[in-house]
């Protein structure tokens, strides 16, 4: 083996090394969990009350990579609704890629109807119909995570109530829940817990996180709290008895929602009946209901009917939304 051989071996081993290391560098400063961690807790402040220059600030990340797109998704209405809701859900995509998607299903729609001929309003209306679903998605997903931390949110009073009892601060009560506890509940309190520690006042990160997590019995909890920084008193008493008084709730709301079981199992019928037996009808006879999408009465029939479908489906569902 000559020494140049030797040479371009060791250099060639060492060009190997180094492109393992900036790749894996790479990975660390962009996508690895310690990043996305990061990323979470500033996107949770951002939808707290902050200062405008702030906000501002942190959007540059959040709605959009590409500087074009965000400049035109500050100017859109709603932008920071959608970002609070990406939040609240516990997602880590962004508007931009929200309604990327609204966009696309959308597209697929009016392609659909394009493929097999439909009249231009019910295109539209298919169209429409698929541009909501991801965020009908989110806000299904968003009550999802709200009902976990709502149950898990007695047991947390709980730990903050001992930790005040054996002496510790508030902040590090909070701070305790965010190790200790479970997900979705434990992500806020450290969200709240690092606002605390950037130098926000507690009032203000409590607020934020009532902001953050839409449930009547976490403002309990912030109210209760922000008036007792102010007026001074037993906290840890007053959390014992709010933990006893959420759980009170939770079993009654239970009994309630056994009472409600055959409610909403008639909705579920009634909503999901039409559509399977249009189907059973189109599997059997496919040309029987080709006159409700070709000629325009049928297409005003099937719109008509569509409405009235939705309106009666959001009375059932508002008979049947009891609230404890």
């Amino acid at each position: 083996m000559t020494r140049s051989y030797a040479v371009f071996v060791v250099l060639g081993f060492l060009a190997v090394v180094l492109l393992i290391e900036g790749v894996f560098m790479l990975w660390t400063d962009t996508t690895s969990p310690e990043v996305k961690r990061i990323r979470q807790r500033l996107r949770m402040m951002t939808v707290g009350h902050h200062r405008a220059s702030d906000v501002t600030l942190l959007k540059q990340r959040l709605l959009s990579a590409s500087p074009r797109l965000q400049a035109l998704l500050v100017r859109l209405p709603k932008t920071q609704q959608l970002d609070r809701l990406l939040l609240q859900t516990g997602s880590t995509a962004t508007v931009a890629r929200l309604l990327t998607a609204c966009l696309l299903l959308a597209f697929g729609g009016i392609l659909l109807g394009v493929t097999l001929s439909w009249a231009w309003p019910l295109m539209l209306l298919a169209a429409l119909l698929l541009a909501v679903l991801p965020v009908l998605r989110l806000l299904w997903l968003r009550a999802r995570r709200v009902n976990q931390i709502g149950a898990q949110l007695p047991d947390a009073l709980d730990m903050i109530s001992r930790a005040l009892r054996a002496g510790h601060a508030f902040p590090a009560a909070l701070s305790m829940v965010g190790e200790q506890a479970q997900e979705p509940i434990a992500s806020e309190f450290k969200a709240t817990f690092d606002e605390i520690n950037f130098g926000l006042s507690t009032q203000a990160a409590l607020k934020n996180l009532a902001l953050r997590v839409p449930i009547p019995d976490l403002r309990y909890f912030v109210l209760a709290v922000v008036i007792q920084l102010e007026t001074g008193g037993n906290l840890a008493e007053l959390l014992s008895m709010l933990a006893n008084l959420m759980r009170e709730r939770f079993k009654l709301f239970g009994r309630i929602r056994v009472l409600a079981a055959e409610g909403k199992l008639s909705a579920y019928i009634l909503t999901a009946l039409p559509f399977c037996v249009a189907g059973m009808i189109q599997i059997v006879n496919p040309g029987y209901l080709s006159v409700l999408f070709v000629d325009s009465v049928g297409i005003r029939l099937v719109i008509t009917a569509l409405v009235m479908m939705i309106l009666g489906i959001i009375v059932m569902w508002r008979i049947i939304d009891i609230r404890v």
